[in-house]
Parts: C-alpha cells; sequence; structure tokens
C-alpha cells in the first residue's frame, strides 16, 4: 500500500528552525582552515541584521539557494525585507570571501508560513535570494543541483548552527534515511541557523545540491532532518523567479544550472 511520508510519520515531531542537536558532535567537521574549505566556499550565512542567521548556497555568481522559512519573522510572520539581509560567502571566524546585499527574494509559490501544518510545509521550503552584486571571486564557484535523490543513498550537508555559528561544519556522510514524492528525512545533524544548508550529493567528480533543509524533528526515538524533495520543486521555483521583476540574465543562469535531471521517480513508503 502506498503510504507518504506524511502518514507514516504520523507521530513524528517536528520543529521548523531545530531542535537541540542529539548526535554526537564527533561527526561534524569545522572547517576552520583555508585547505578544510576549499571548494566549499560558495556556502555561506545569511544574516538578519542582528536578529539570527540561516545558510544558504551560491548556485549562479548571483542567486543563491536557501529555505523559504528563513525569509519570515518567527514572531510576527511578516516577510523579512531584502535590505535587512546579508549573505557572508565562505564566513570563517570573522572574515568572509565576499560580502552581498539581497536585491530581490523569491519564496515557492506553494510556500504558506501561515500554514499551521509544518510538516506539509517542508516540500515547498525553498526561496531563491538574488544578490545586489555577484560574487566573482575565481574559488568561490557555485554549486550545481541535481534533483534525483533515493532512499539509503549518502549524502552531506555544510552549515552554520548555533554553537557553531563563527565558522561552517561538514557532515560528510548521513543518509537518506527515507522520502516520499515531496520530503526527505535524513540522519544529518542539525540546529538552529542550519536552515536552508545545502544537502550535497556526490555525482562524478563533483558534488551536487540535491536540497536544503528545512527542519529537525525527531522519529522512532531518533534525531533526524528534514528536507524538501526538489524534483519539480525547483523548476516551479525558478518558473516564479521569471515572473518576478527585475528579471534580466539572472533566471536564465538559474535555469541553466539545473537542466541536469529533472526526471522525478515513484517513491514508495512502507
Amino acid at each position: 500500500m502506498f503510504r507518504t511520508v506524511r502518514t507514516a510519520f504520523s507521530a513524528l515531531c517536528i520543529v521548523l528552525g531545530g531542535l537541540s542537536a542529539a548526535q554526537a558532535d564527533a561527526e561534524l567537521q569545522t572547517l576552520r582552515t583555508a585547505d578544510d574549505t576549499r571548494g566549499w566556499e560558495a556556502v555561506g550565512r545569511l544574516n538578519f541584521g542582528n536578529d539570527g542567521f540561516c545558510t544558504a548556497a551560491l548556485i549562479t555568481s548571483d542567486v543563491v539557494l536557501t529555505a523559504a522559512h528563513c525569509l519570515f519573522d518567527q514572531a510576527t510572520g511578516d516577510r523579512i525585507k531584502p535590505e535587512e539581509i546579508e549573505f557572508q560567502a565562505g564566513l570563517r571566524f570573522g572574515r568572509a570571501e565576499a560580502y552581498r546585499g539581497i536585491r530581490r527574494i523569491v519564496v515557492h509559490p506553494g510556500y504558506s508560513f501561515q500554514d499551521t501544518d509544518r510538516l506539509g510545509r517542508v516540500g515547498s521550503d525553498l526561496a531563491l535570494l538574488e544578490l545586489d552584486q555577484p560574487v566573482r571571486s575565481g574559488h568561490v564557484r557555485p554549486f550545481r543541483t541535481q534533483f534525483r535523490i533515493e532512499a539509503g543513498q549518502t549524502v552531506q550537508v555544510v552549515s552554520y548552527a548555533k554553537d557553531r555559528a563563527d565558522a561552517p561544519s561538514r557532515e560528510a556522510a548521513c543518509t537518506v534515511l527515507t522520502r516520499d514524492d515531496e520530503i526527505l528525512v535524513l540522519s544529518c545533524e542539525v540546529d538552529f541557523g542550519s536552515s536552508g544548508a545545502p544537502v550535497f550529493a556526490v555525482y562524478g567528480d563533483e558534488v551536487r545540491i540535491v536540497s536544503v533543509i528545512s527542519a529537525k524533528a525527531r522519529w522512532e526515538g531518533q534525531s533526524v532532518s528534514l528536507a524538501a524533495v526538489m524534483e519539480g520543486e525547483l523548476d516551479a521555483l525558478i518558473s516564479e523567479f521569471s515572473r518576478t521583476p527585475a528579471l534580466g540574465p539572472v533566471a536564465k543562469r538559474v535555469i541553466a544550472t539545473d537542466a541536469i535531471d529533472t526526471s522525478a521517480s515513484e517513491v514508495v513508503v512502507e
């Protein structure tokens, strides 16, 4: 019988933005040096004034991908204004590879922060932010995306979070525990601030973004993280991006990065 993650995880305890991390910190590598950070410089911290931060990653020289819920004030539900946000690419102990303001925010058209069904929001918890200037540094290389990801596959996450906000941390090997056509359930360790962090998988000789962290949850007694299945959802977000003002070549570049594998496969969670 077909069951979605929603029905299979009826006892799932979910908190957007994170629960206290329960897994061992030893699984995380702090990227302390330039050598540690090499290849990950396009992951950065998305700062919201003095009110907090999320994680985001460049997918073109002037567009970052993050979680939609990061762009809303948690207390009021209001959208955060672009001028109140700064992206710091490769931030490490007070110094970033680039500092950029935000020109435009585009949230997935199916996402509603006001929706009280927090689990239901995960599948569309995606947003694109256009930077006010491109990041042209030769060693800050945007990541390509790849939609197809299966249960049992090994992934990795690079993120900033509570108590590790000054430098990114990398979990090099966690697992897609299960999935349906909307949600990935991961064994990856996340915490406050990890929202929007890129989930990577290795394809050939490169890593590609397959999703972004949306929430922390508990399931069957273990700490898990949740992320959107991007098959079709990133296309919908890109289409929304192309319909908003200030187009130009940016939207075309985003589309080009995602023309890899958009085929979706039916996944049955038993």
